[in-house]
């Protein structure tokens, strides 16, 4: 009789993590060279990456009412799960704000809010990845660490543009628009410190 192969749980939720990465850098290198033509075009790829996500995430959810025993408590992986869930659909949705708003000029310092993005999605996928190994790992505190001071980052330019915002811009709708956009970025900063933080509880929990 030929064993199932056992179903990697670790695995999966670094692939979803790695797809938040791959999206934040996506959403970067489109601000960068920004236009409302390419901007609609390659955010398609942003989409396609949260659907892989969502997948991913129901697949886990199936085999967790199938399986006998799991590598840590179910209800943990899927805090997780909804946690990197989460990431991905908050970077998906950022898109779309930018599509459904029309905005046509990118403000400055923008990409300095992405490139943090870009930053905290990034550790979030090391961390995942150390997450498999938590009762050896050395440098997993480390990476939950640099997302904390990522966020924290991002906070502080958050409230520097804000203030930018509505002490230059004249058009109230821009000031919306652009409201709209910085709340939703750090969304996703905030998103990854959640992940982060749950992460290290739950290695505390496990340990």
């Amino acid at each position: 009789m030929v064993r199932k192969k056992q179903f990697d749980y670790f695995g999966k939720l670094e692939k979803m993590a790695q797809y938040s990465s791959e999206s934040a850098t996506l959403l970067l290198d489109l601000i960068l060279d920004y236009s409302t033509e390419k901007f609609i075009d390659k955010s398609e790829k942003i989409h396609r990456l949260e659907g892989y996500g969502d997948r991913i995430s129901k697949e886990i959810m199936t085999e967790l009412y199938d399986a006998f025993i799991t590598p840590i408590d179910r209800e943990d992986i899927v805090m997780i799960t909804n946690c990197l869930d989460d990431i991905l659909d908050e970077l998906n949705a950022t898109t779309y704000l930018f599509e459904n708003l029309l905005v046509y000029t990118i403000r400055p310092n923008t990409d300095k809010f992405l490139q943090l993005v870009v930053t905290a999605t990034a550790d979030v996928v090391q961390a995942t990845k150390e997450f498999a190994k938590f009762k050896h790992s050395k440098v997993l505190k480390q990476y939950i660490e640099q997302v904390n001071k990522t966020e924290s980052e991002a906070d502080r330019l958050y409230s520097s543009l804000v203030q930018d915002l509505f002490a230059n811009e004249k058009d109230p709708i821009e000031v919306i628009k652009w409201r709209d956009i910085y709340n939703h970025l750090e969304k996703i900063t905030d998103a990854c410190e959640v992940a982060a933080d749950v992460i290290e509880g739950l290695v505390i929990k496990n340990s």
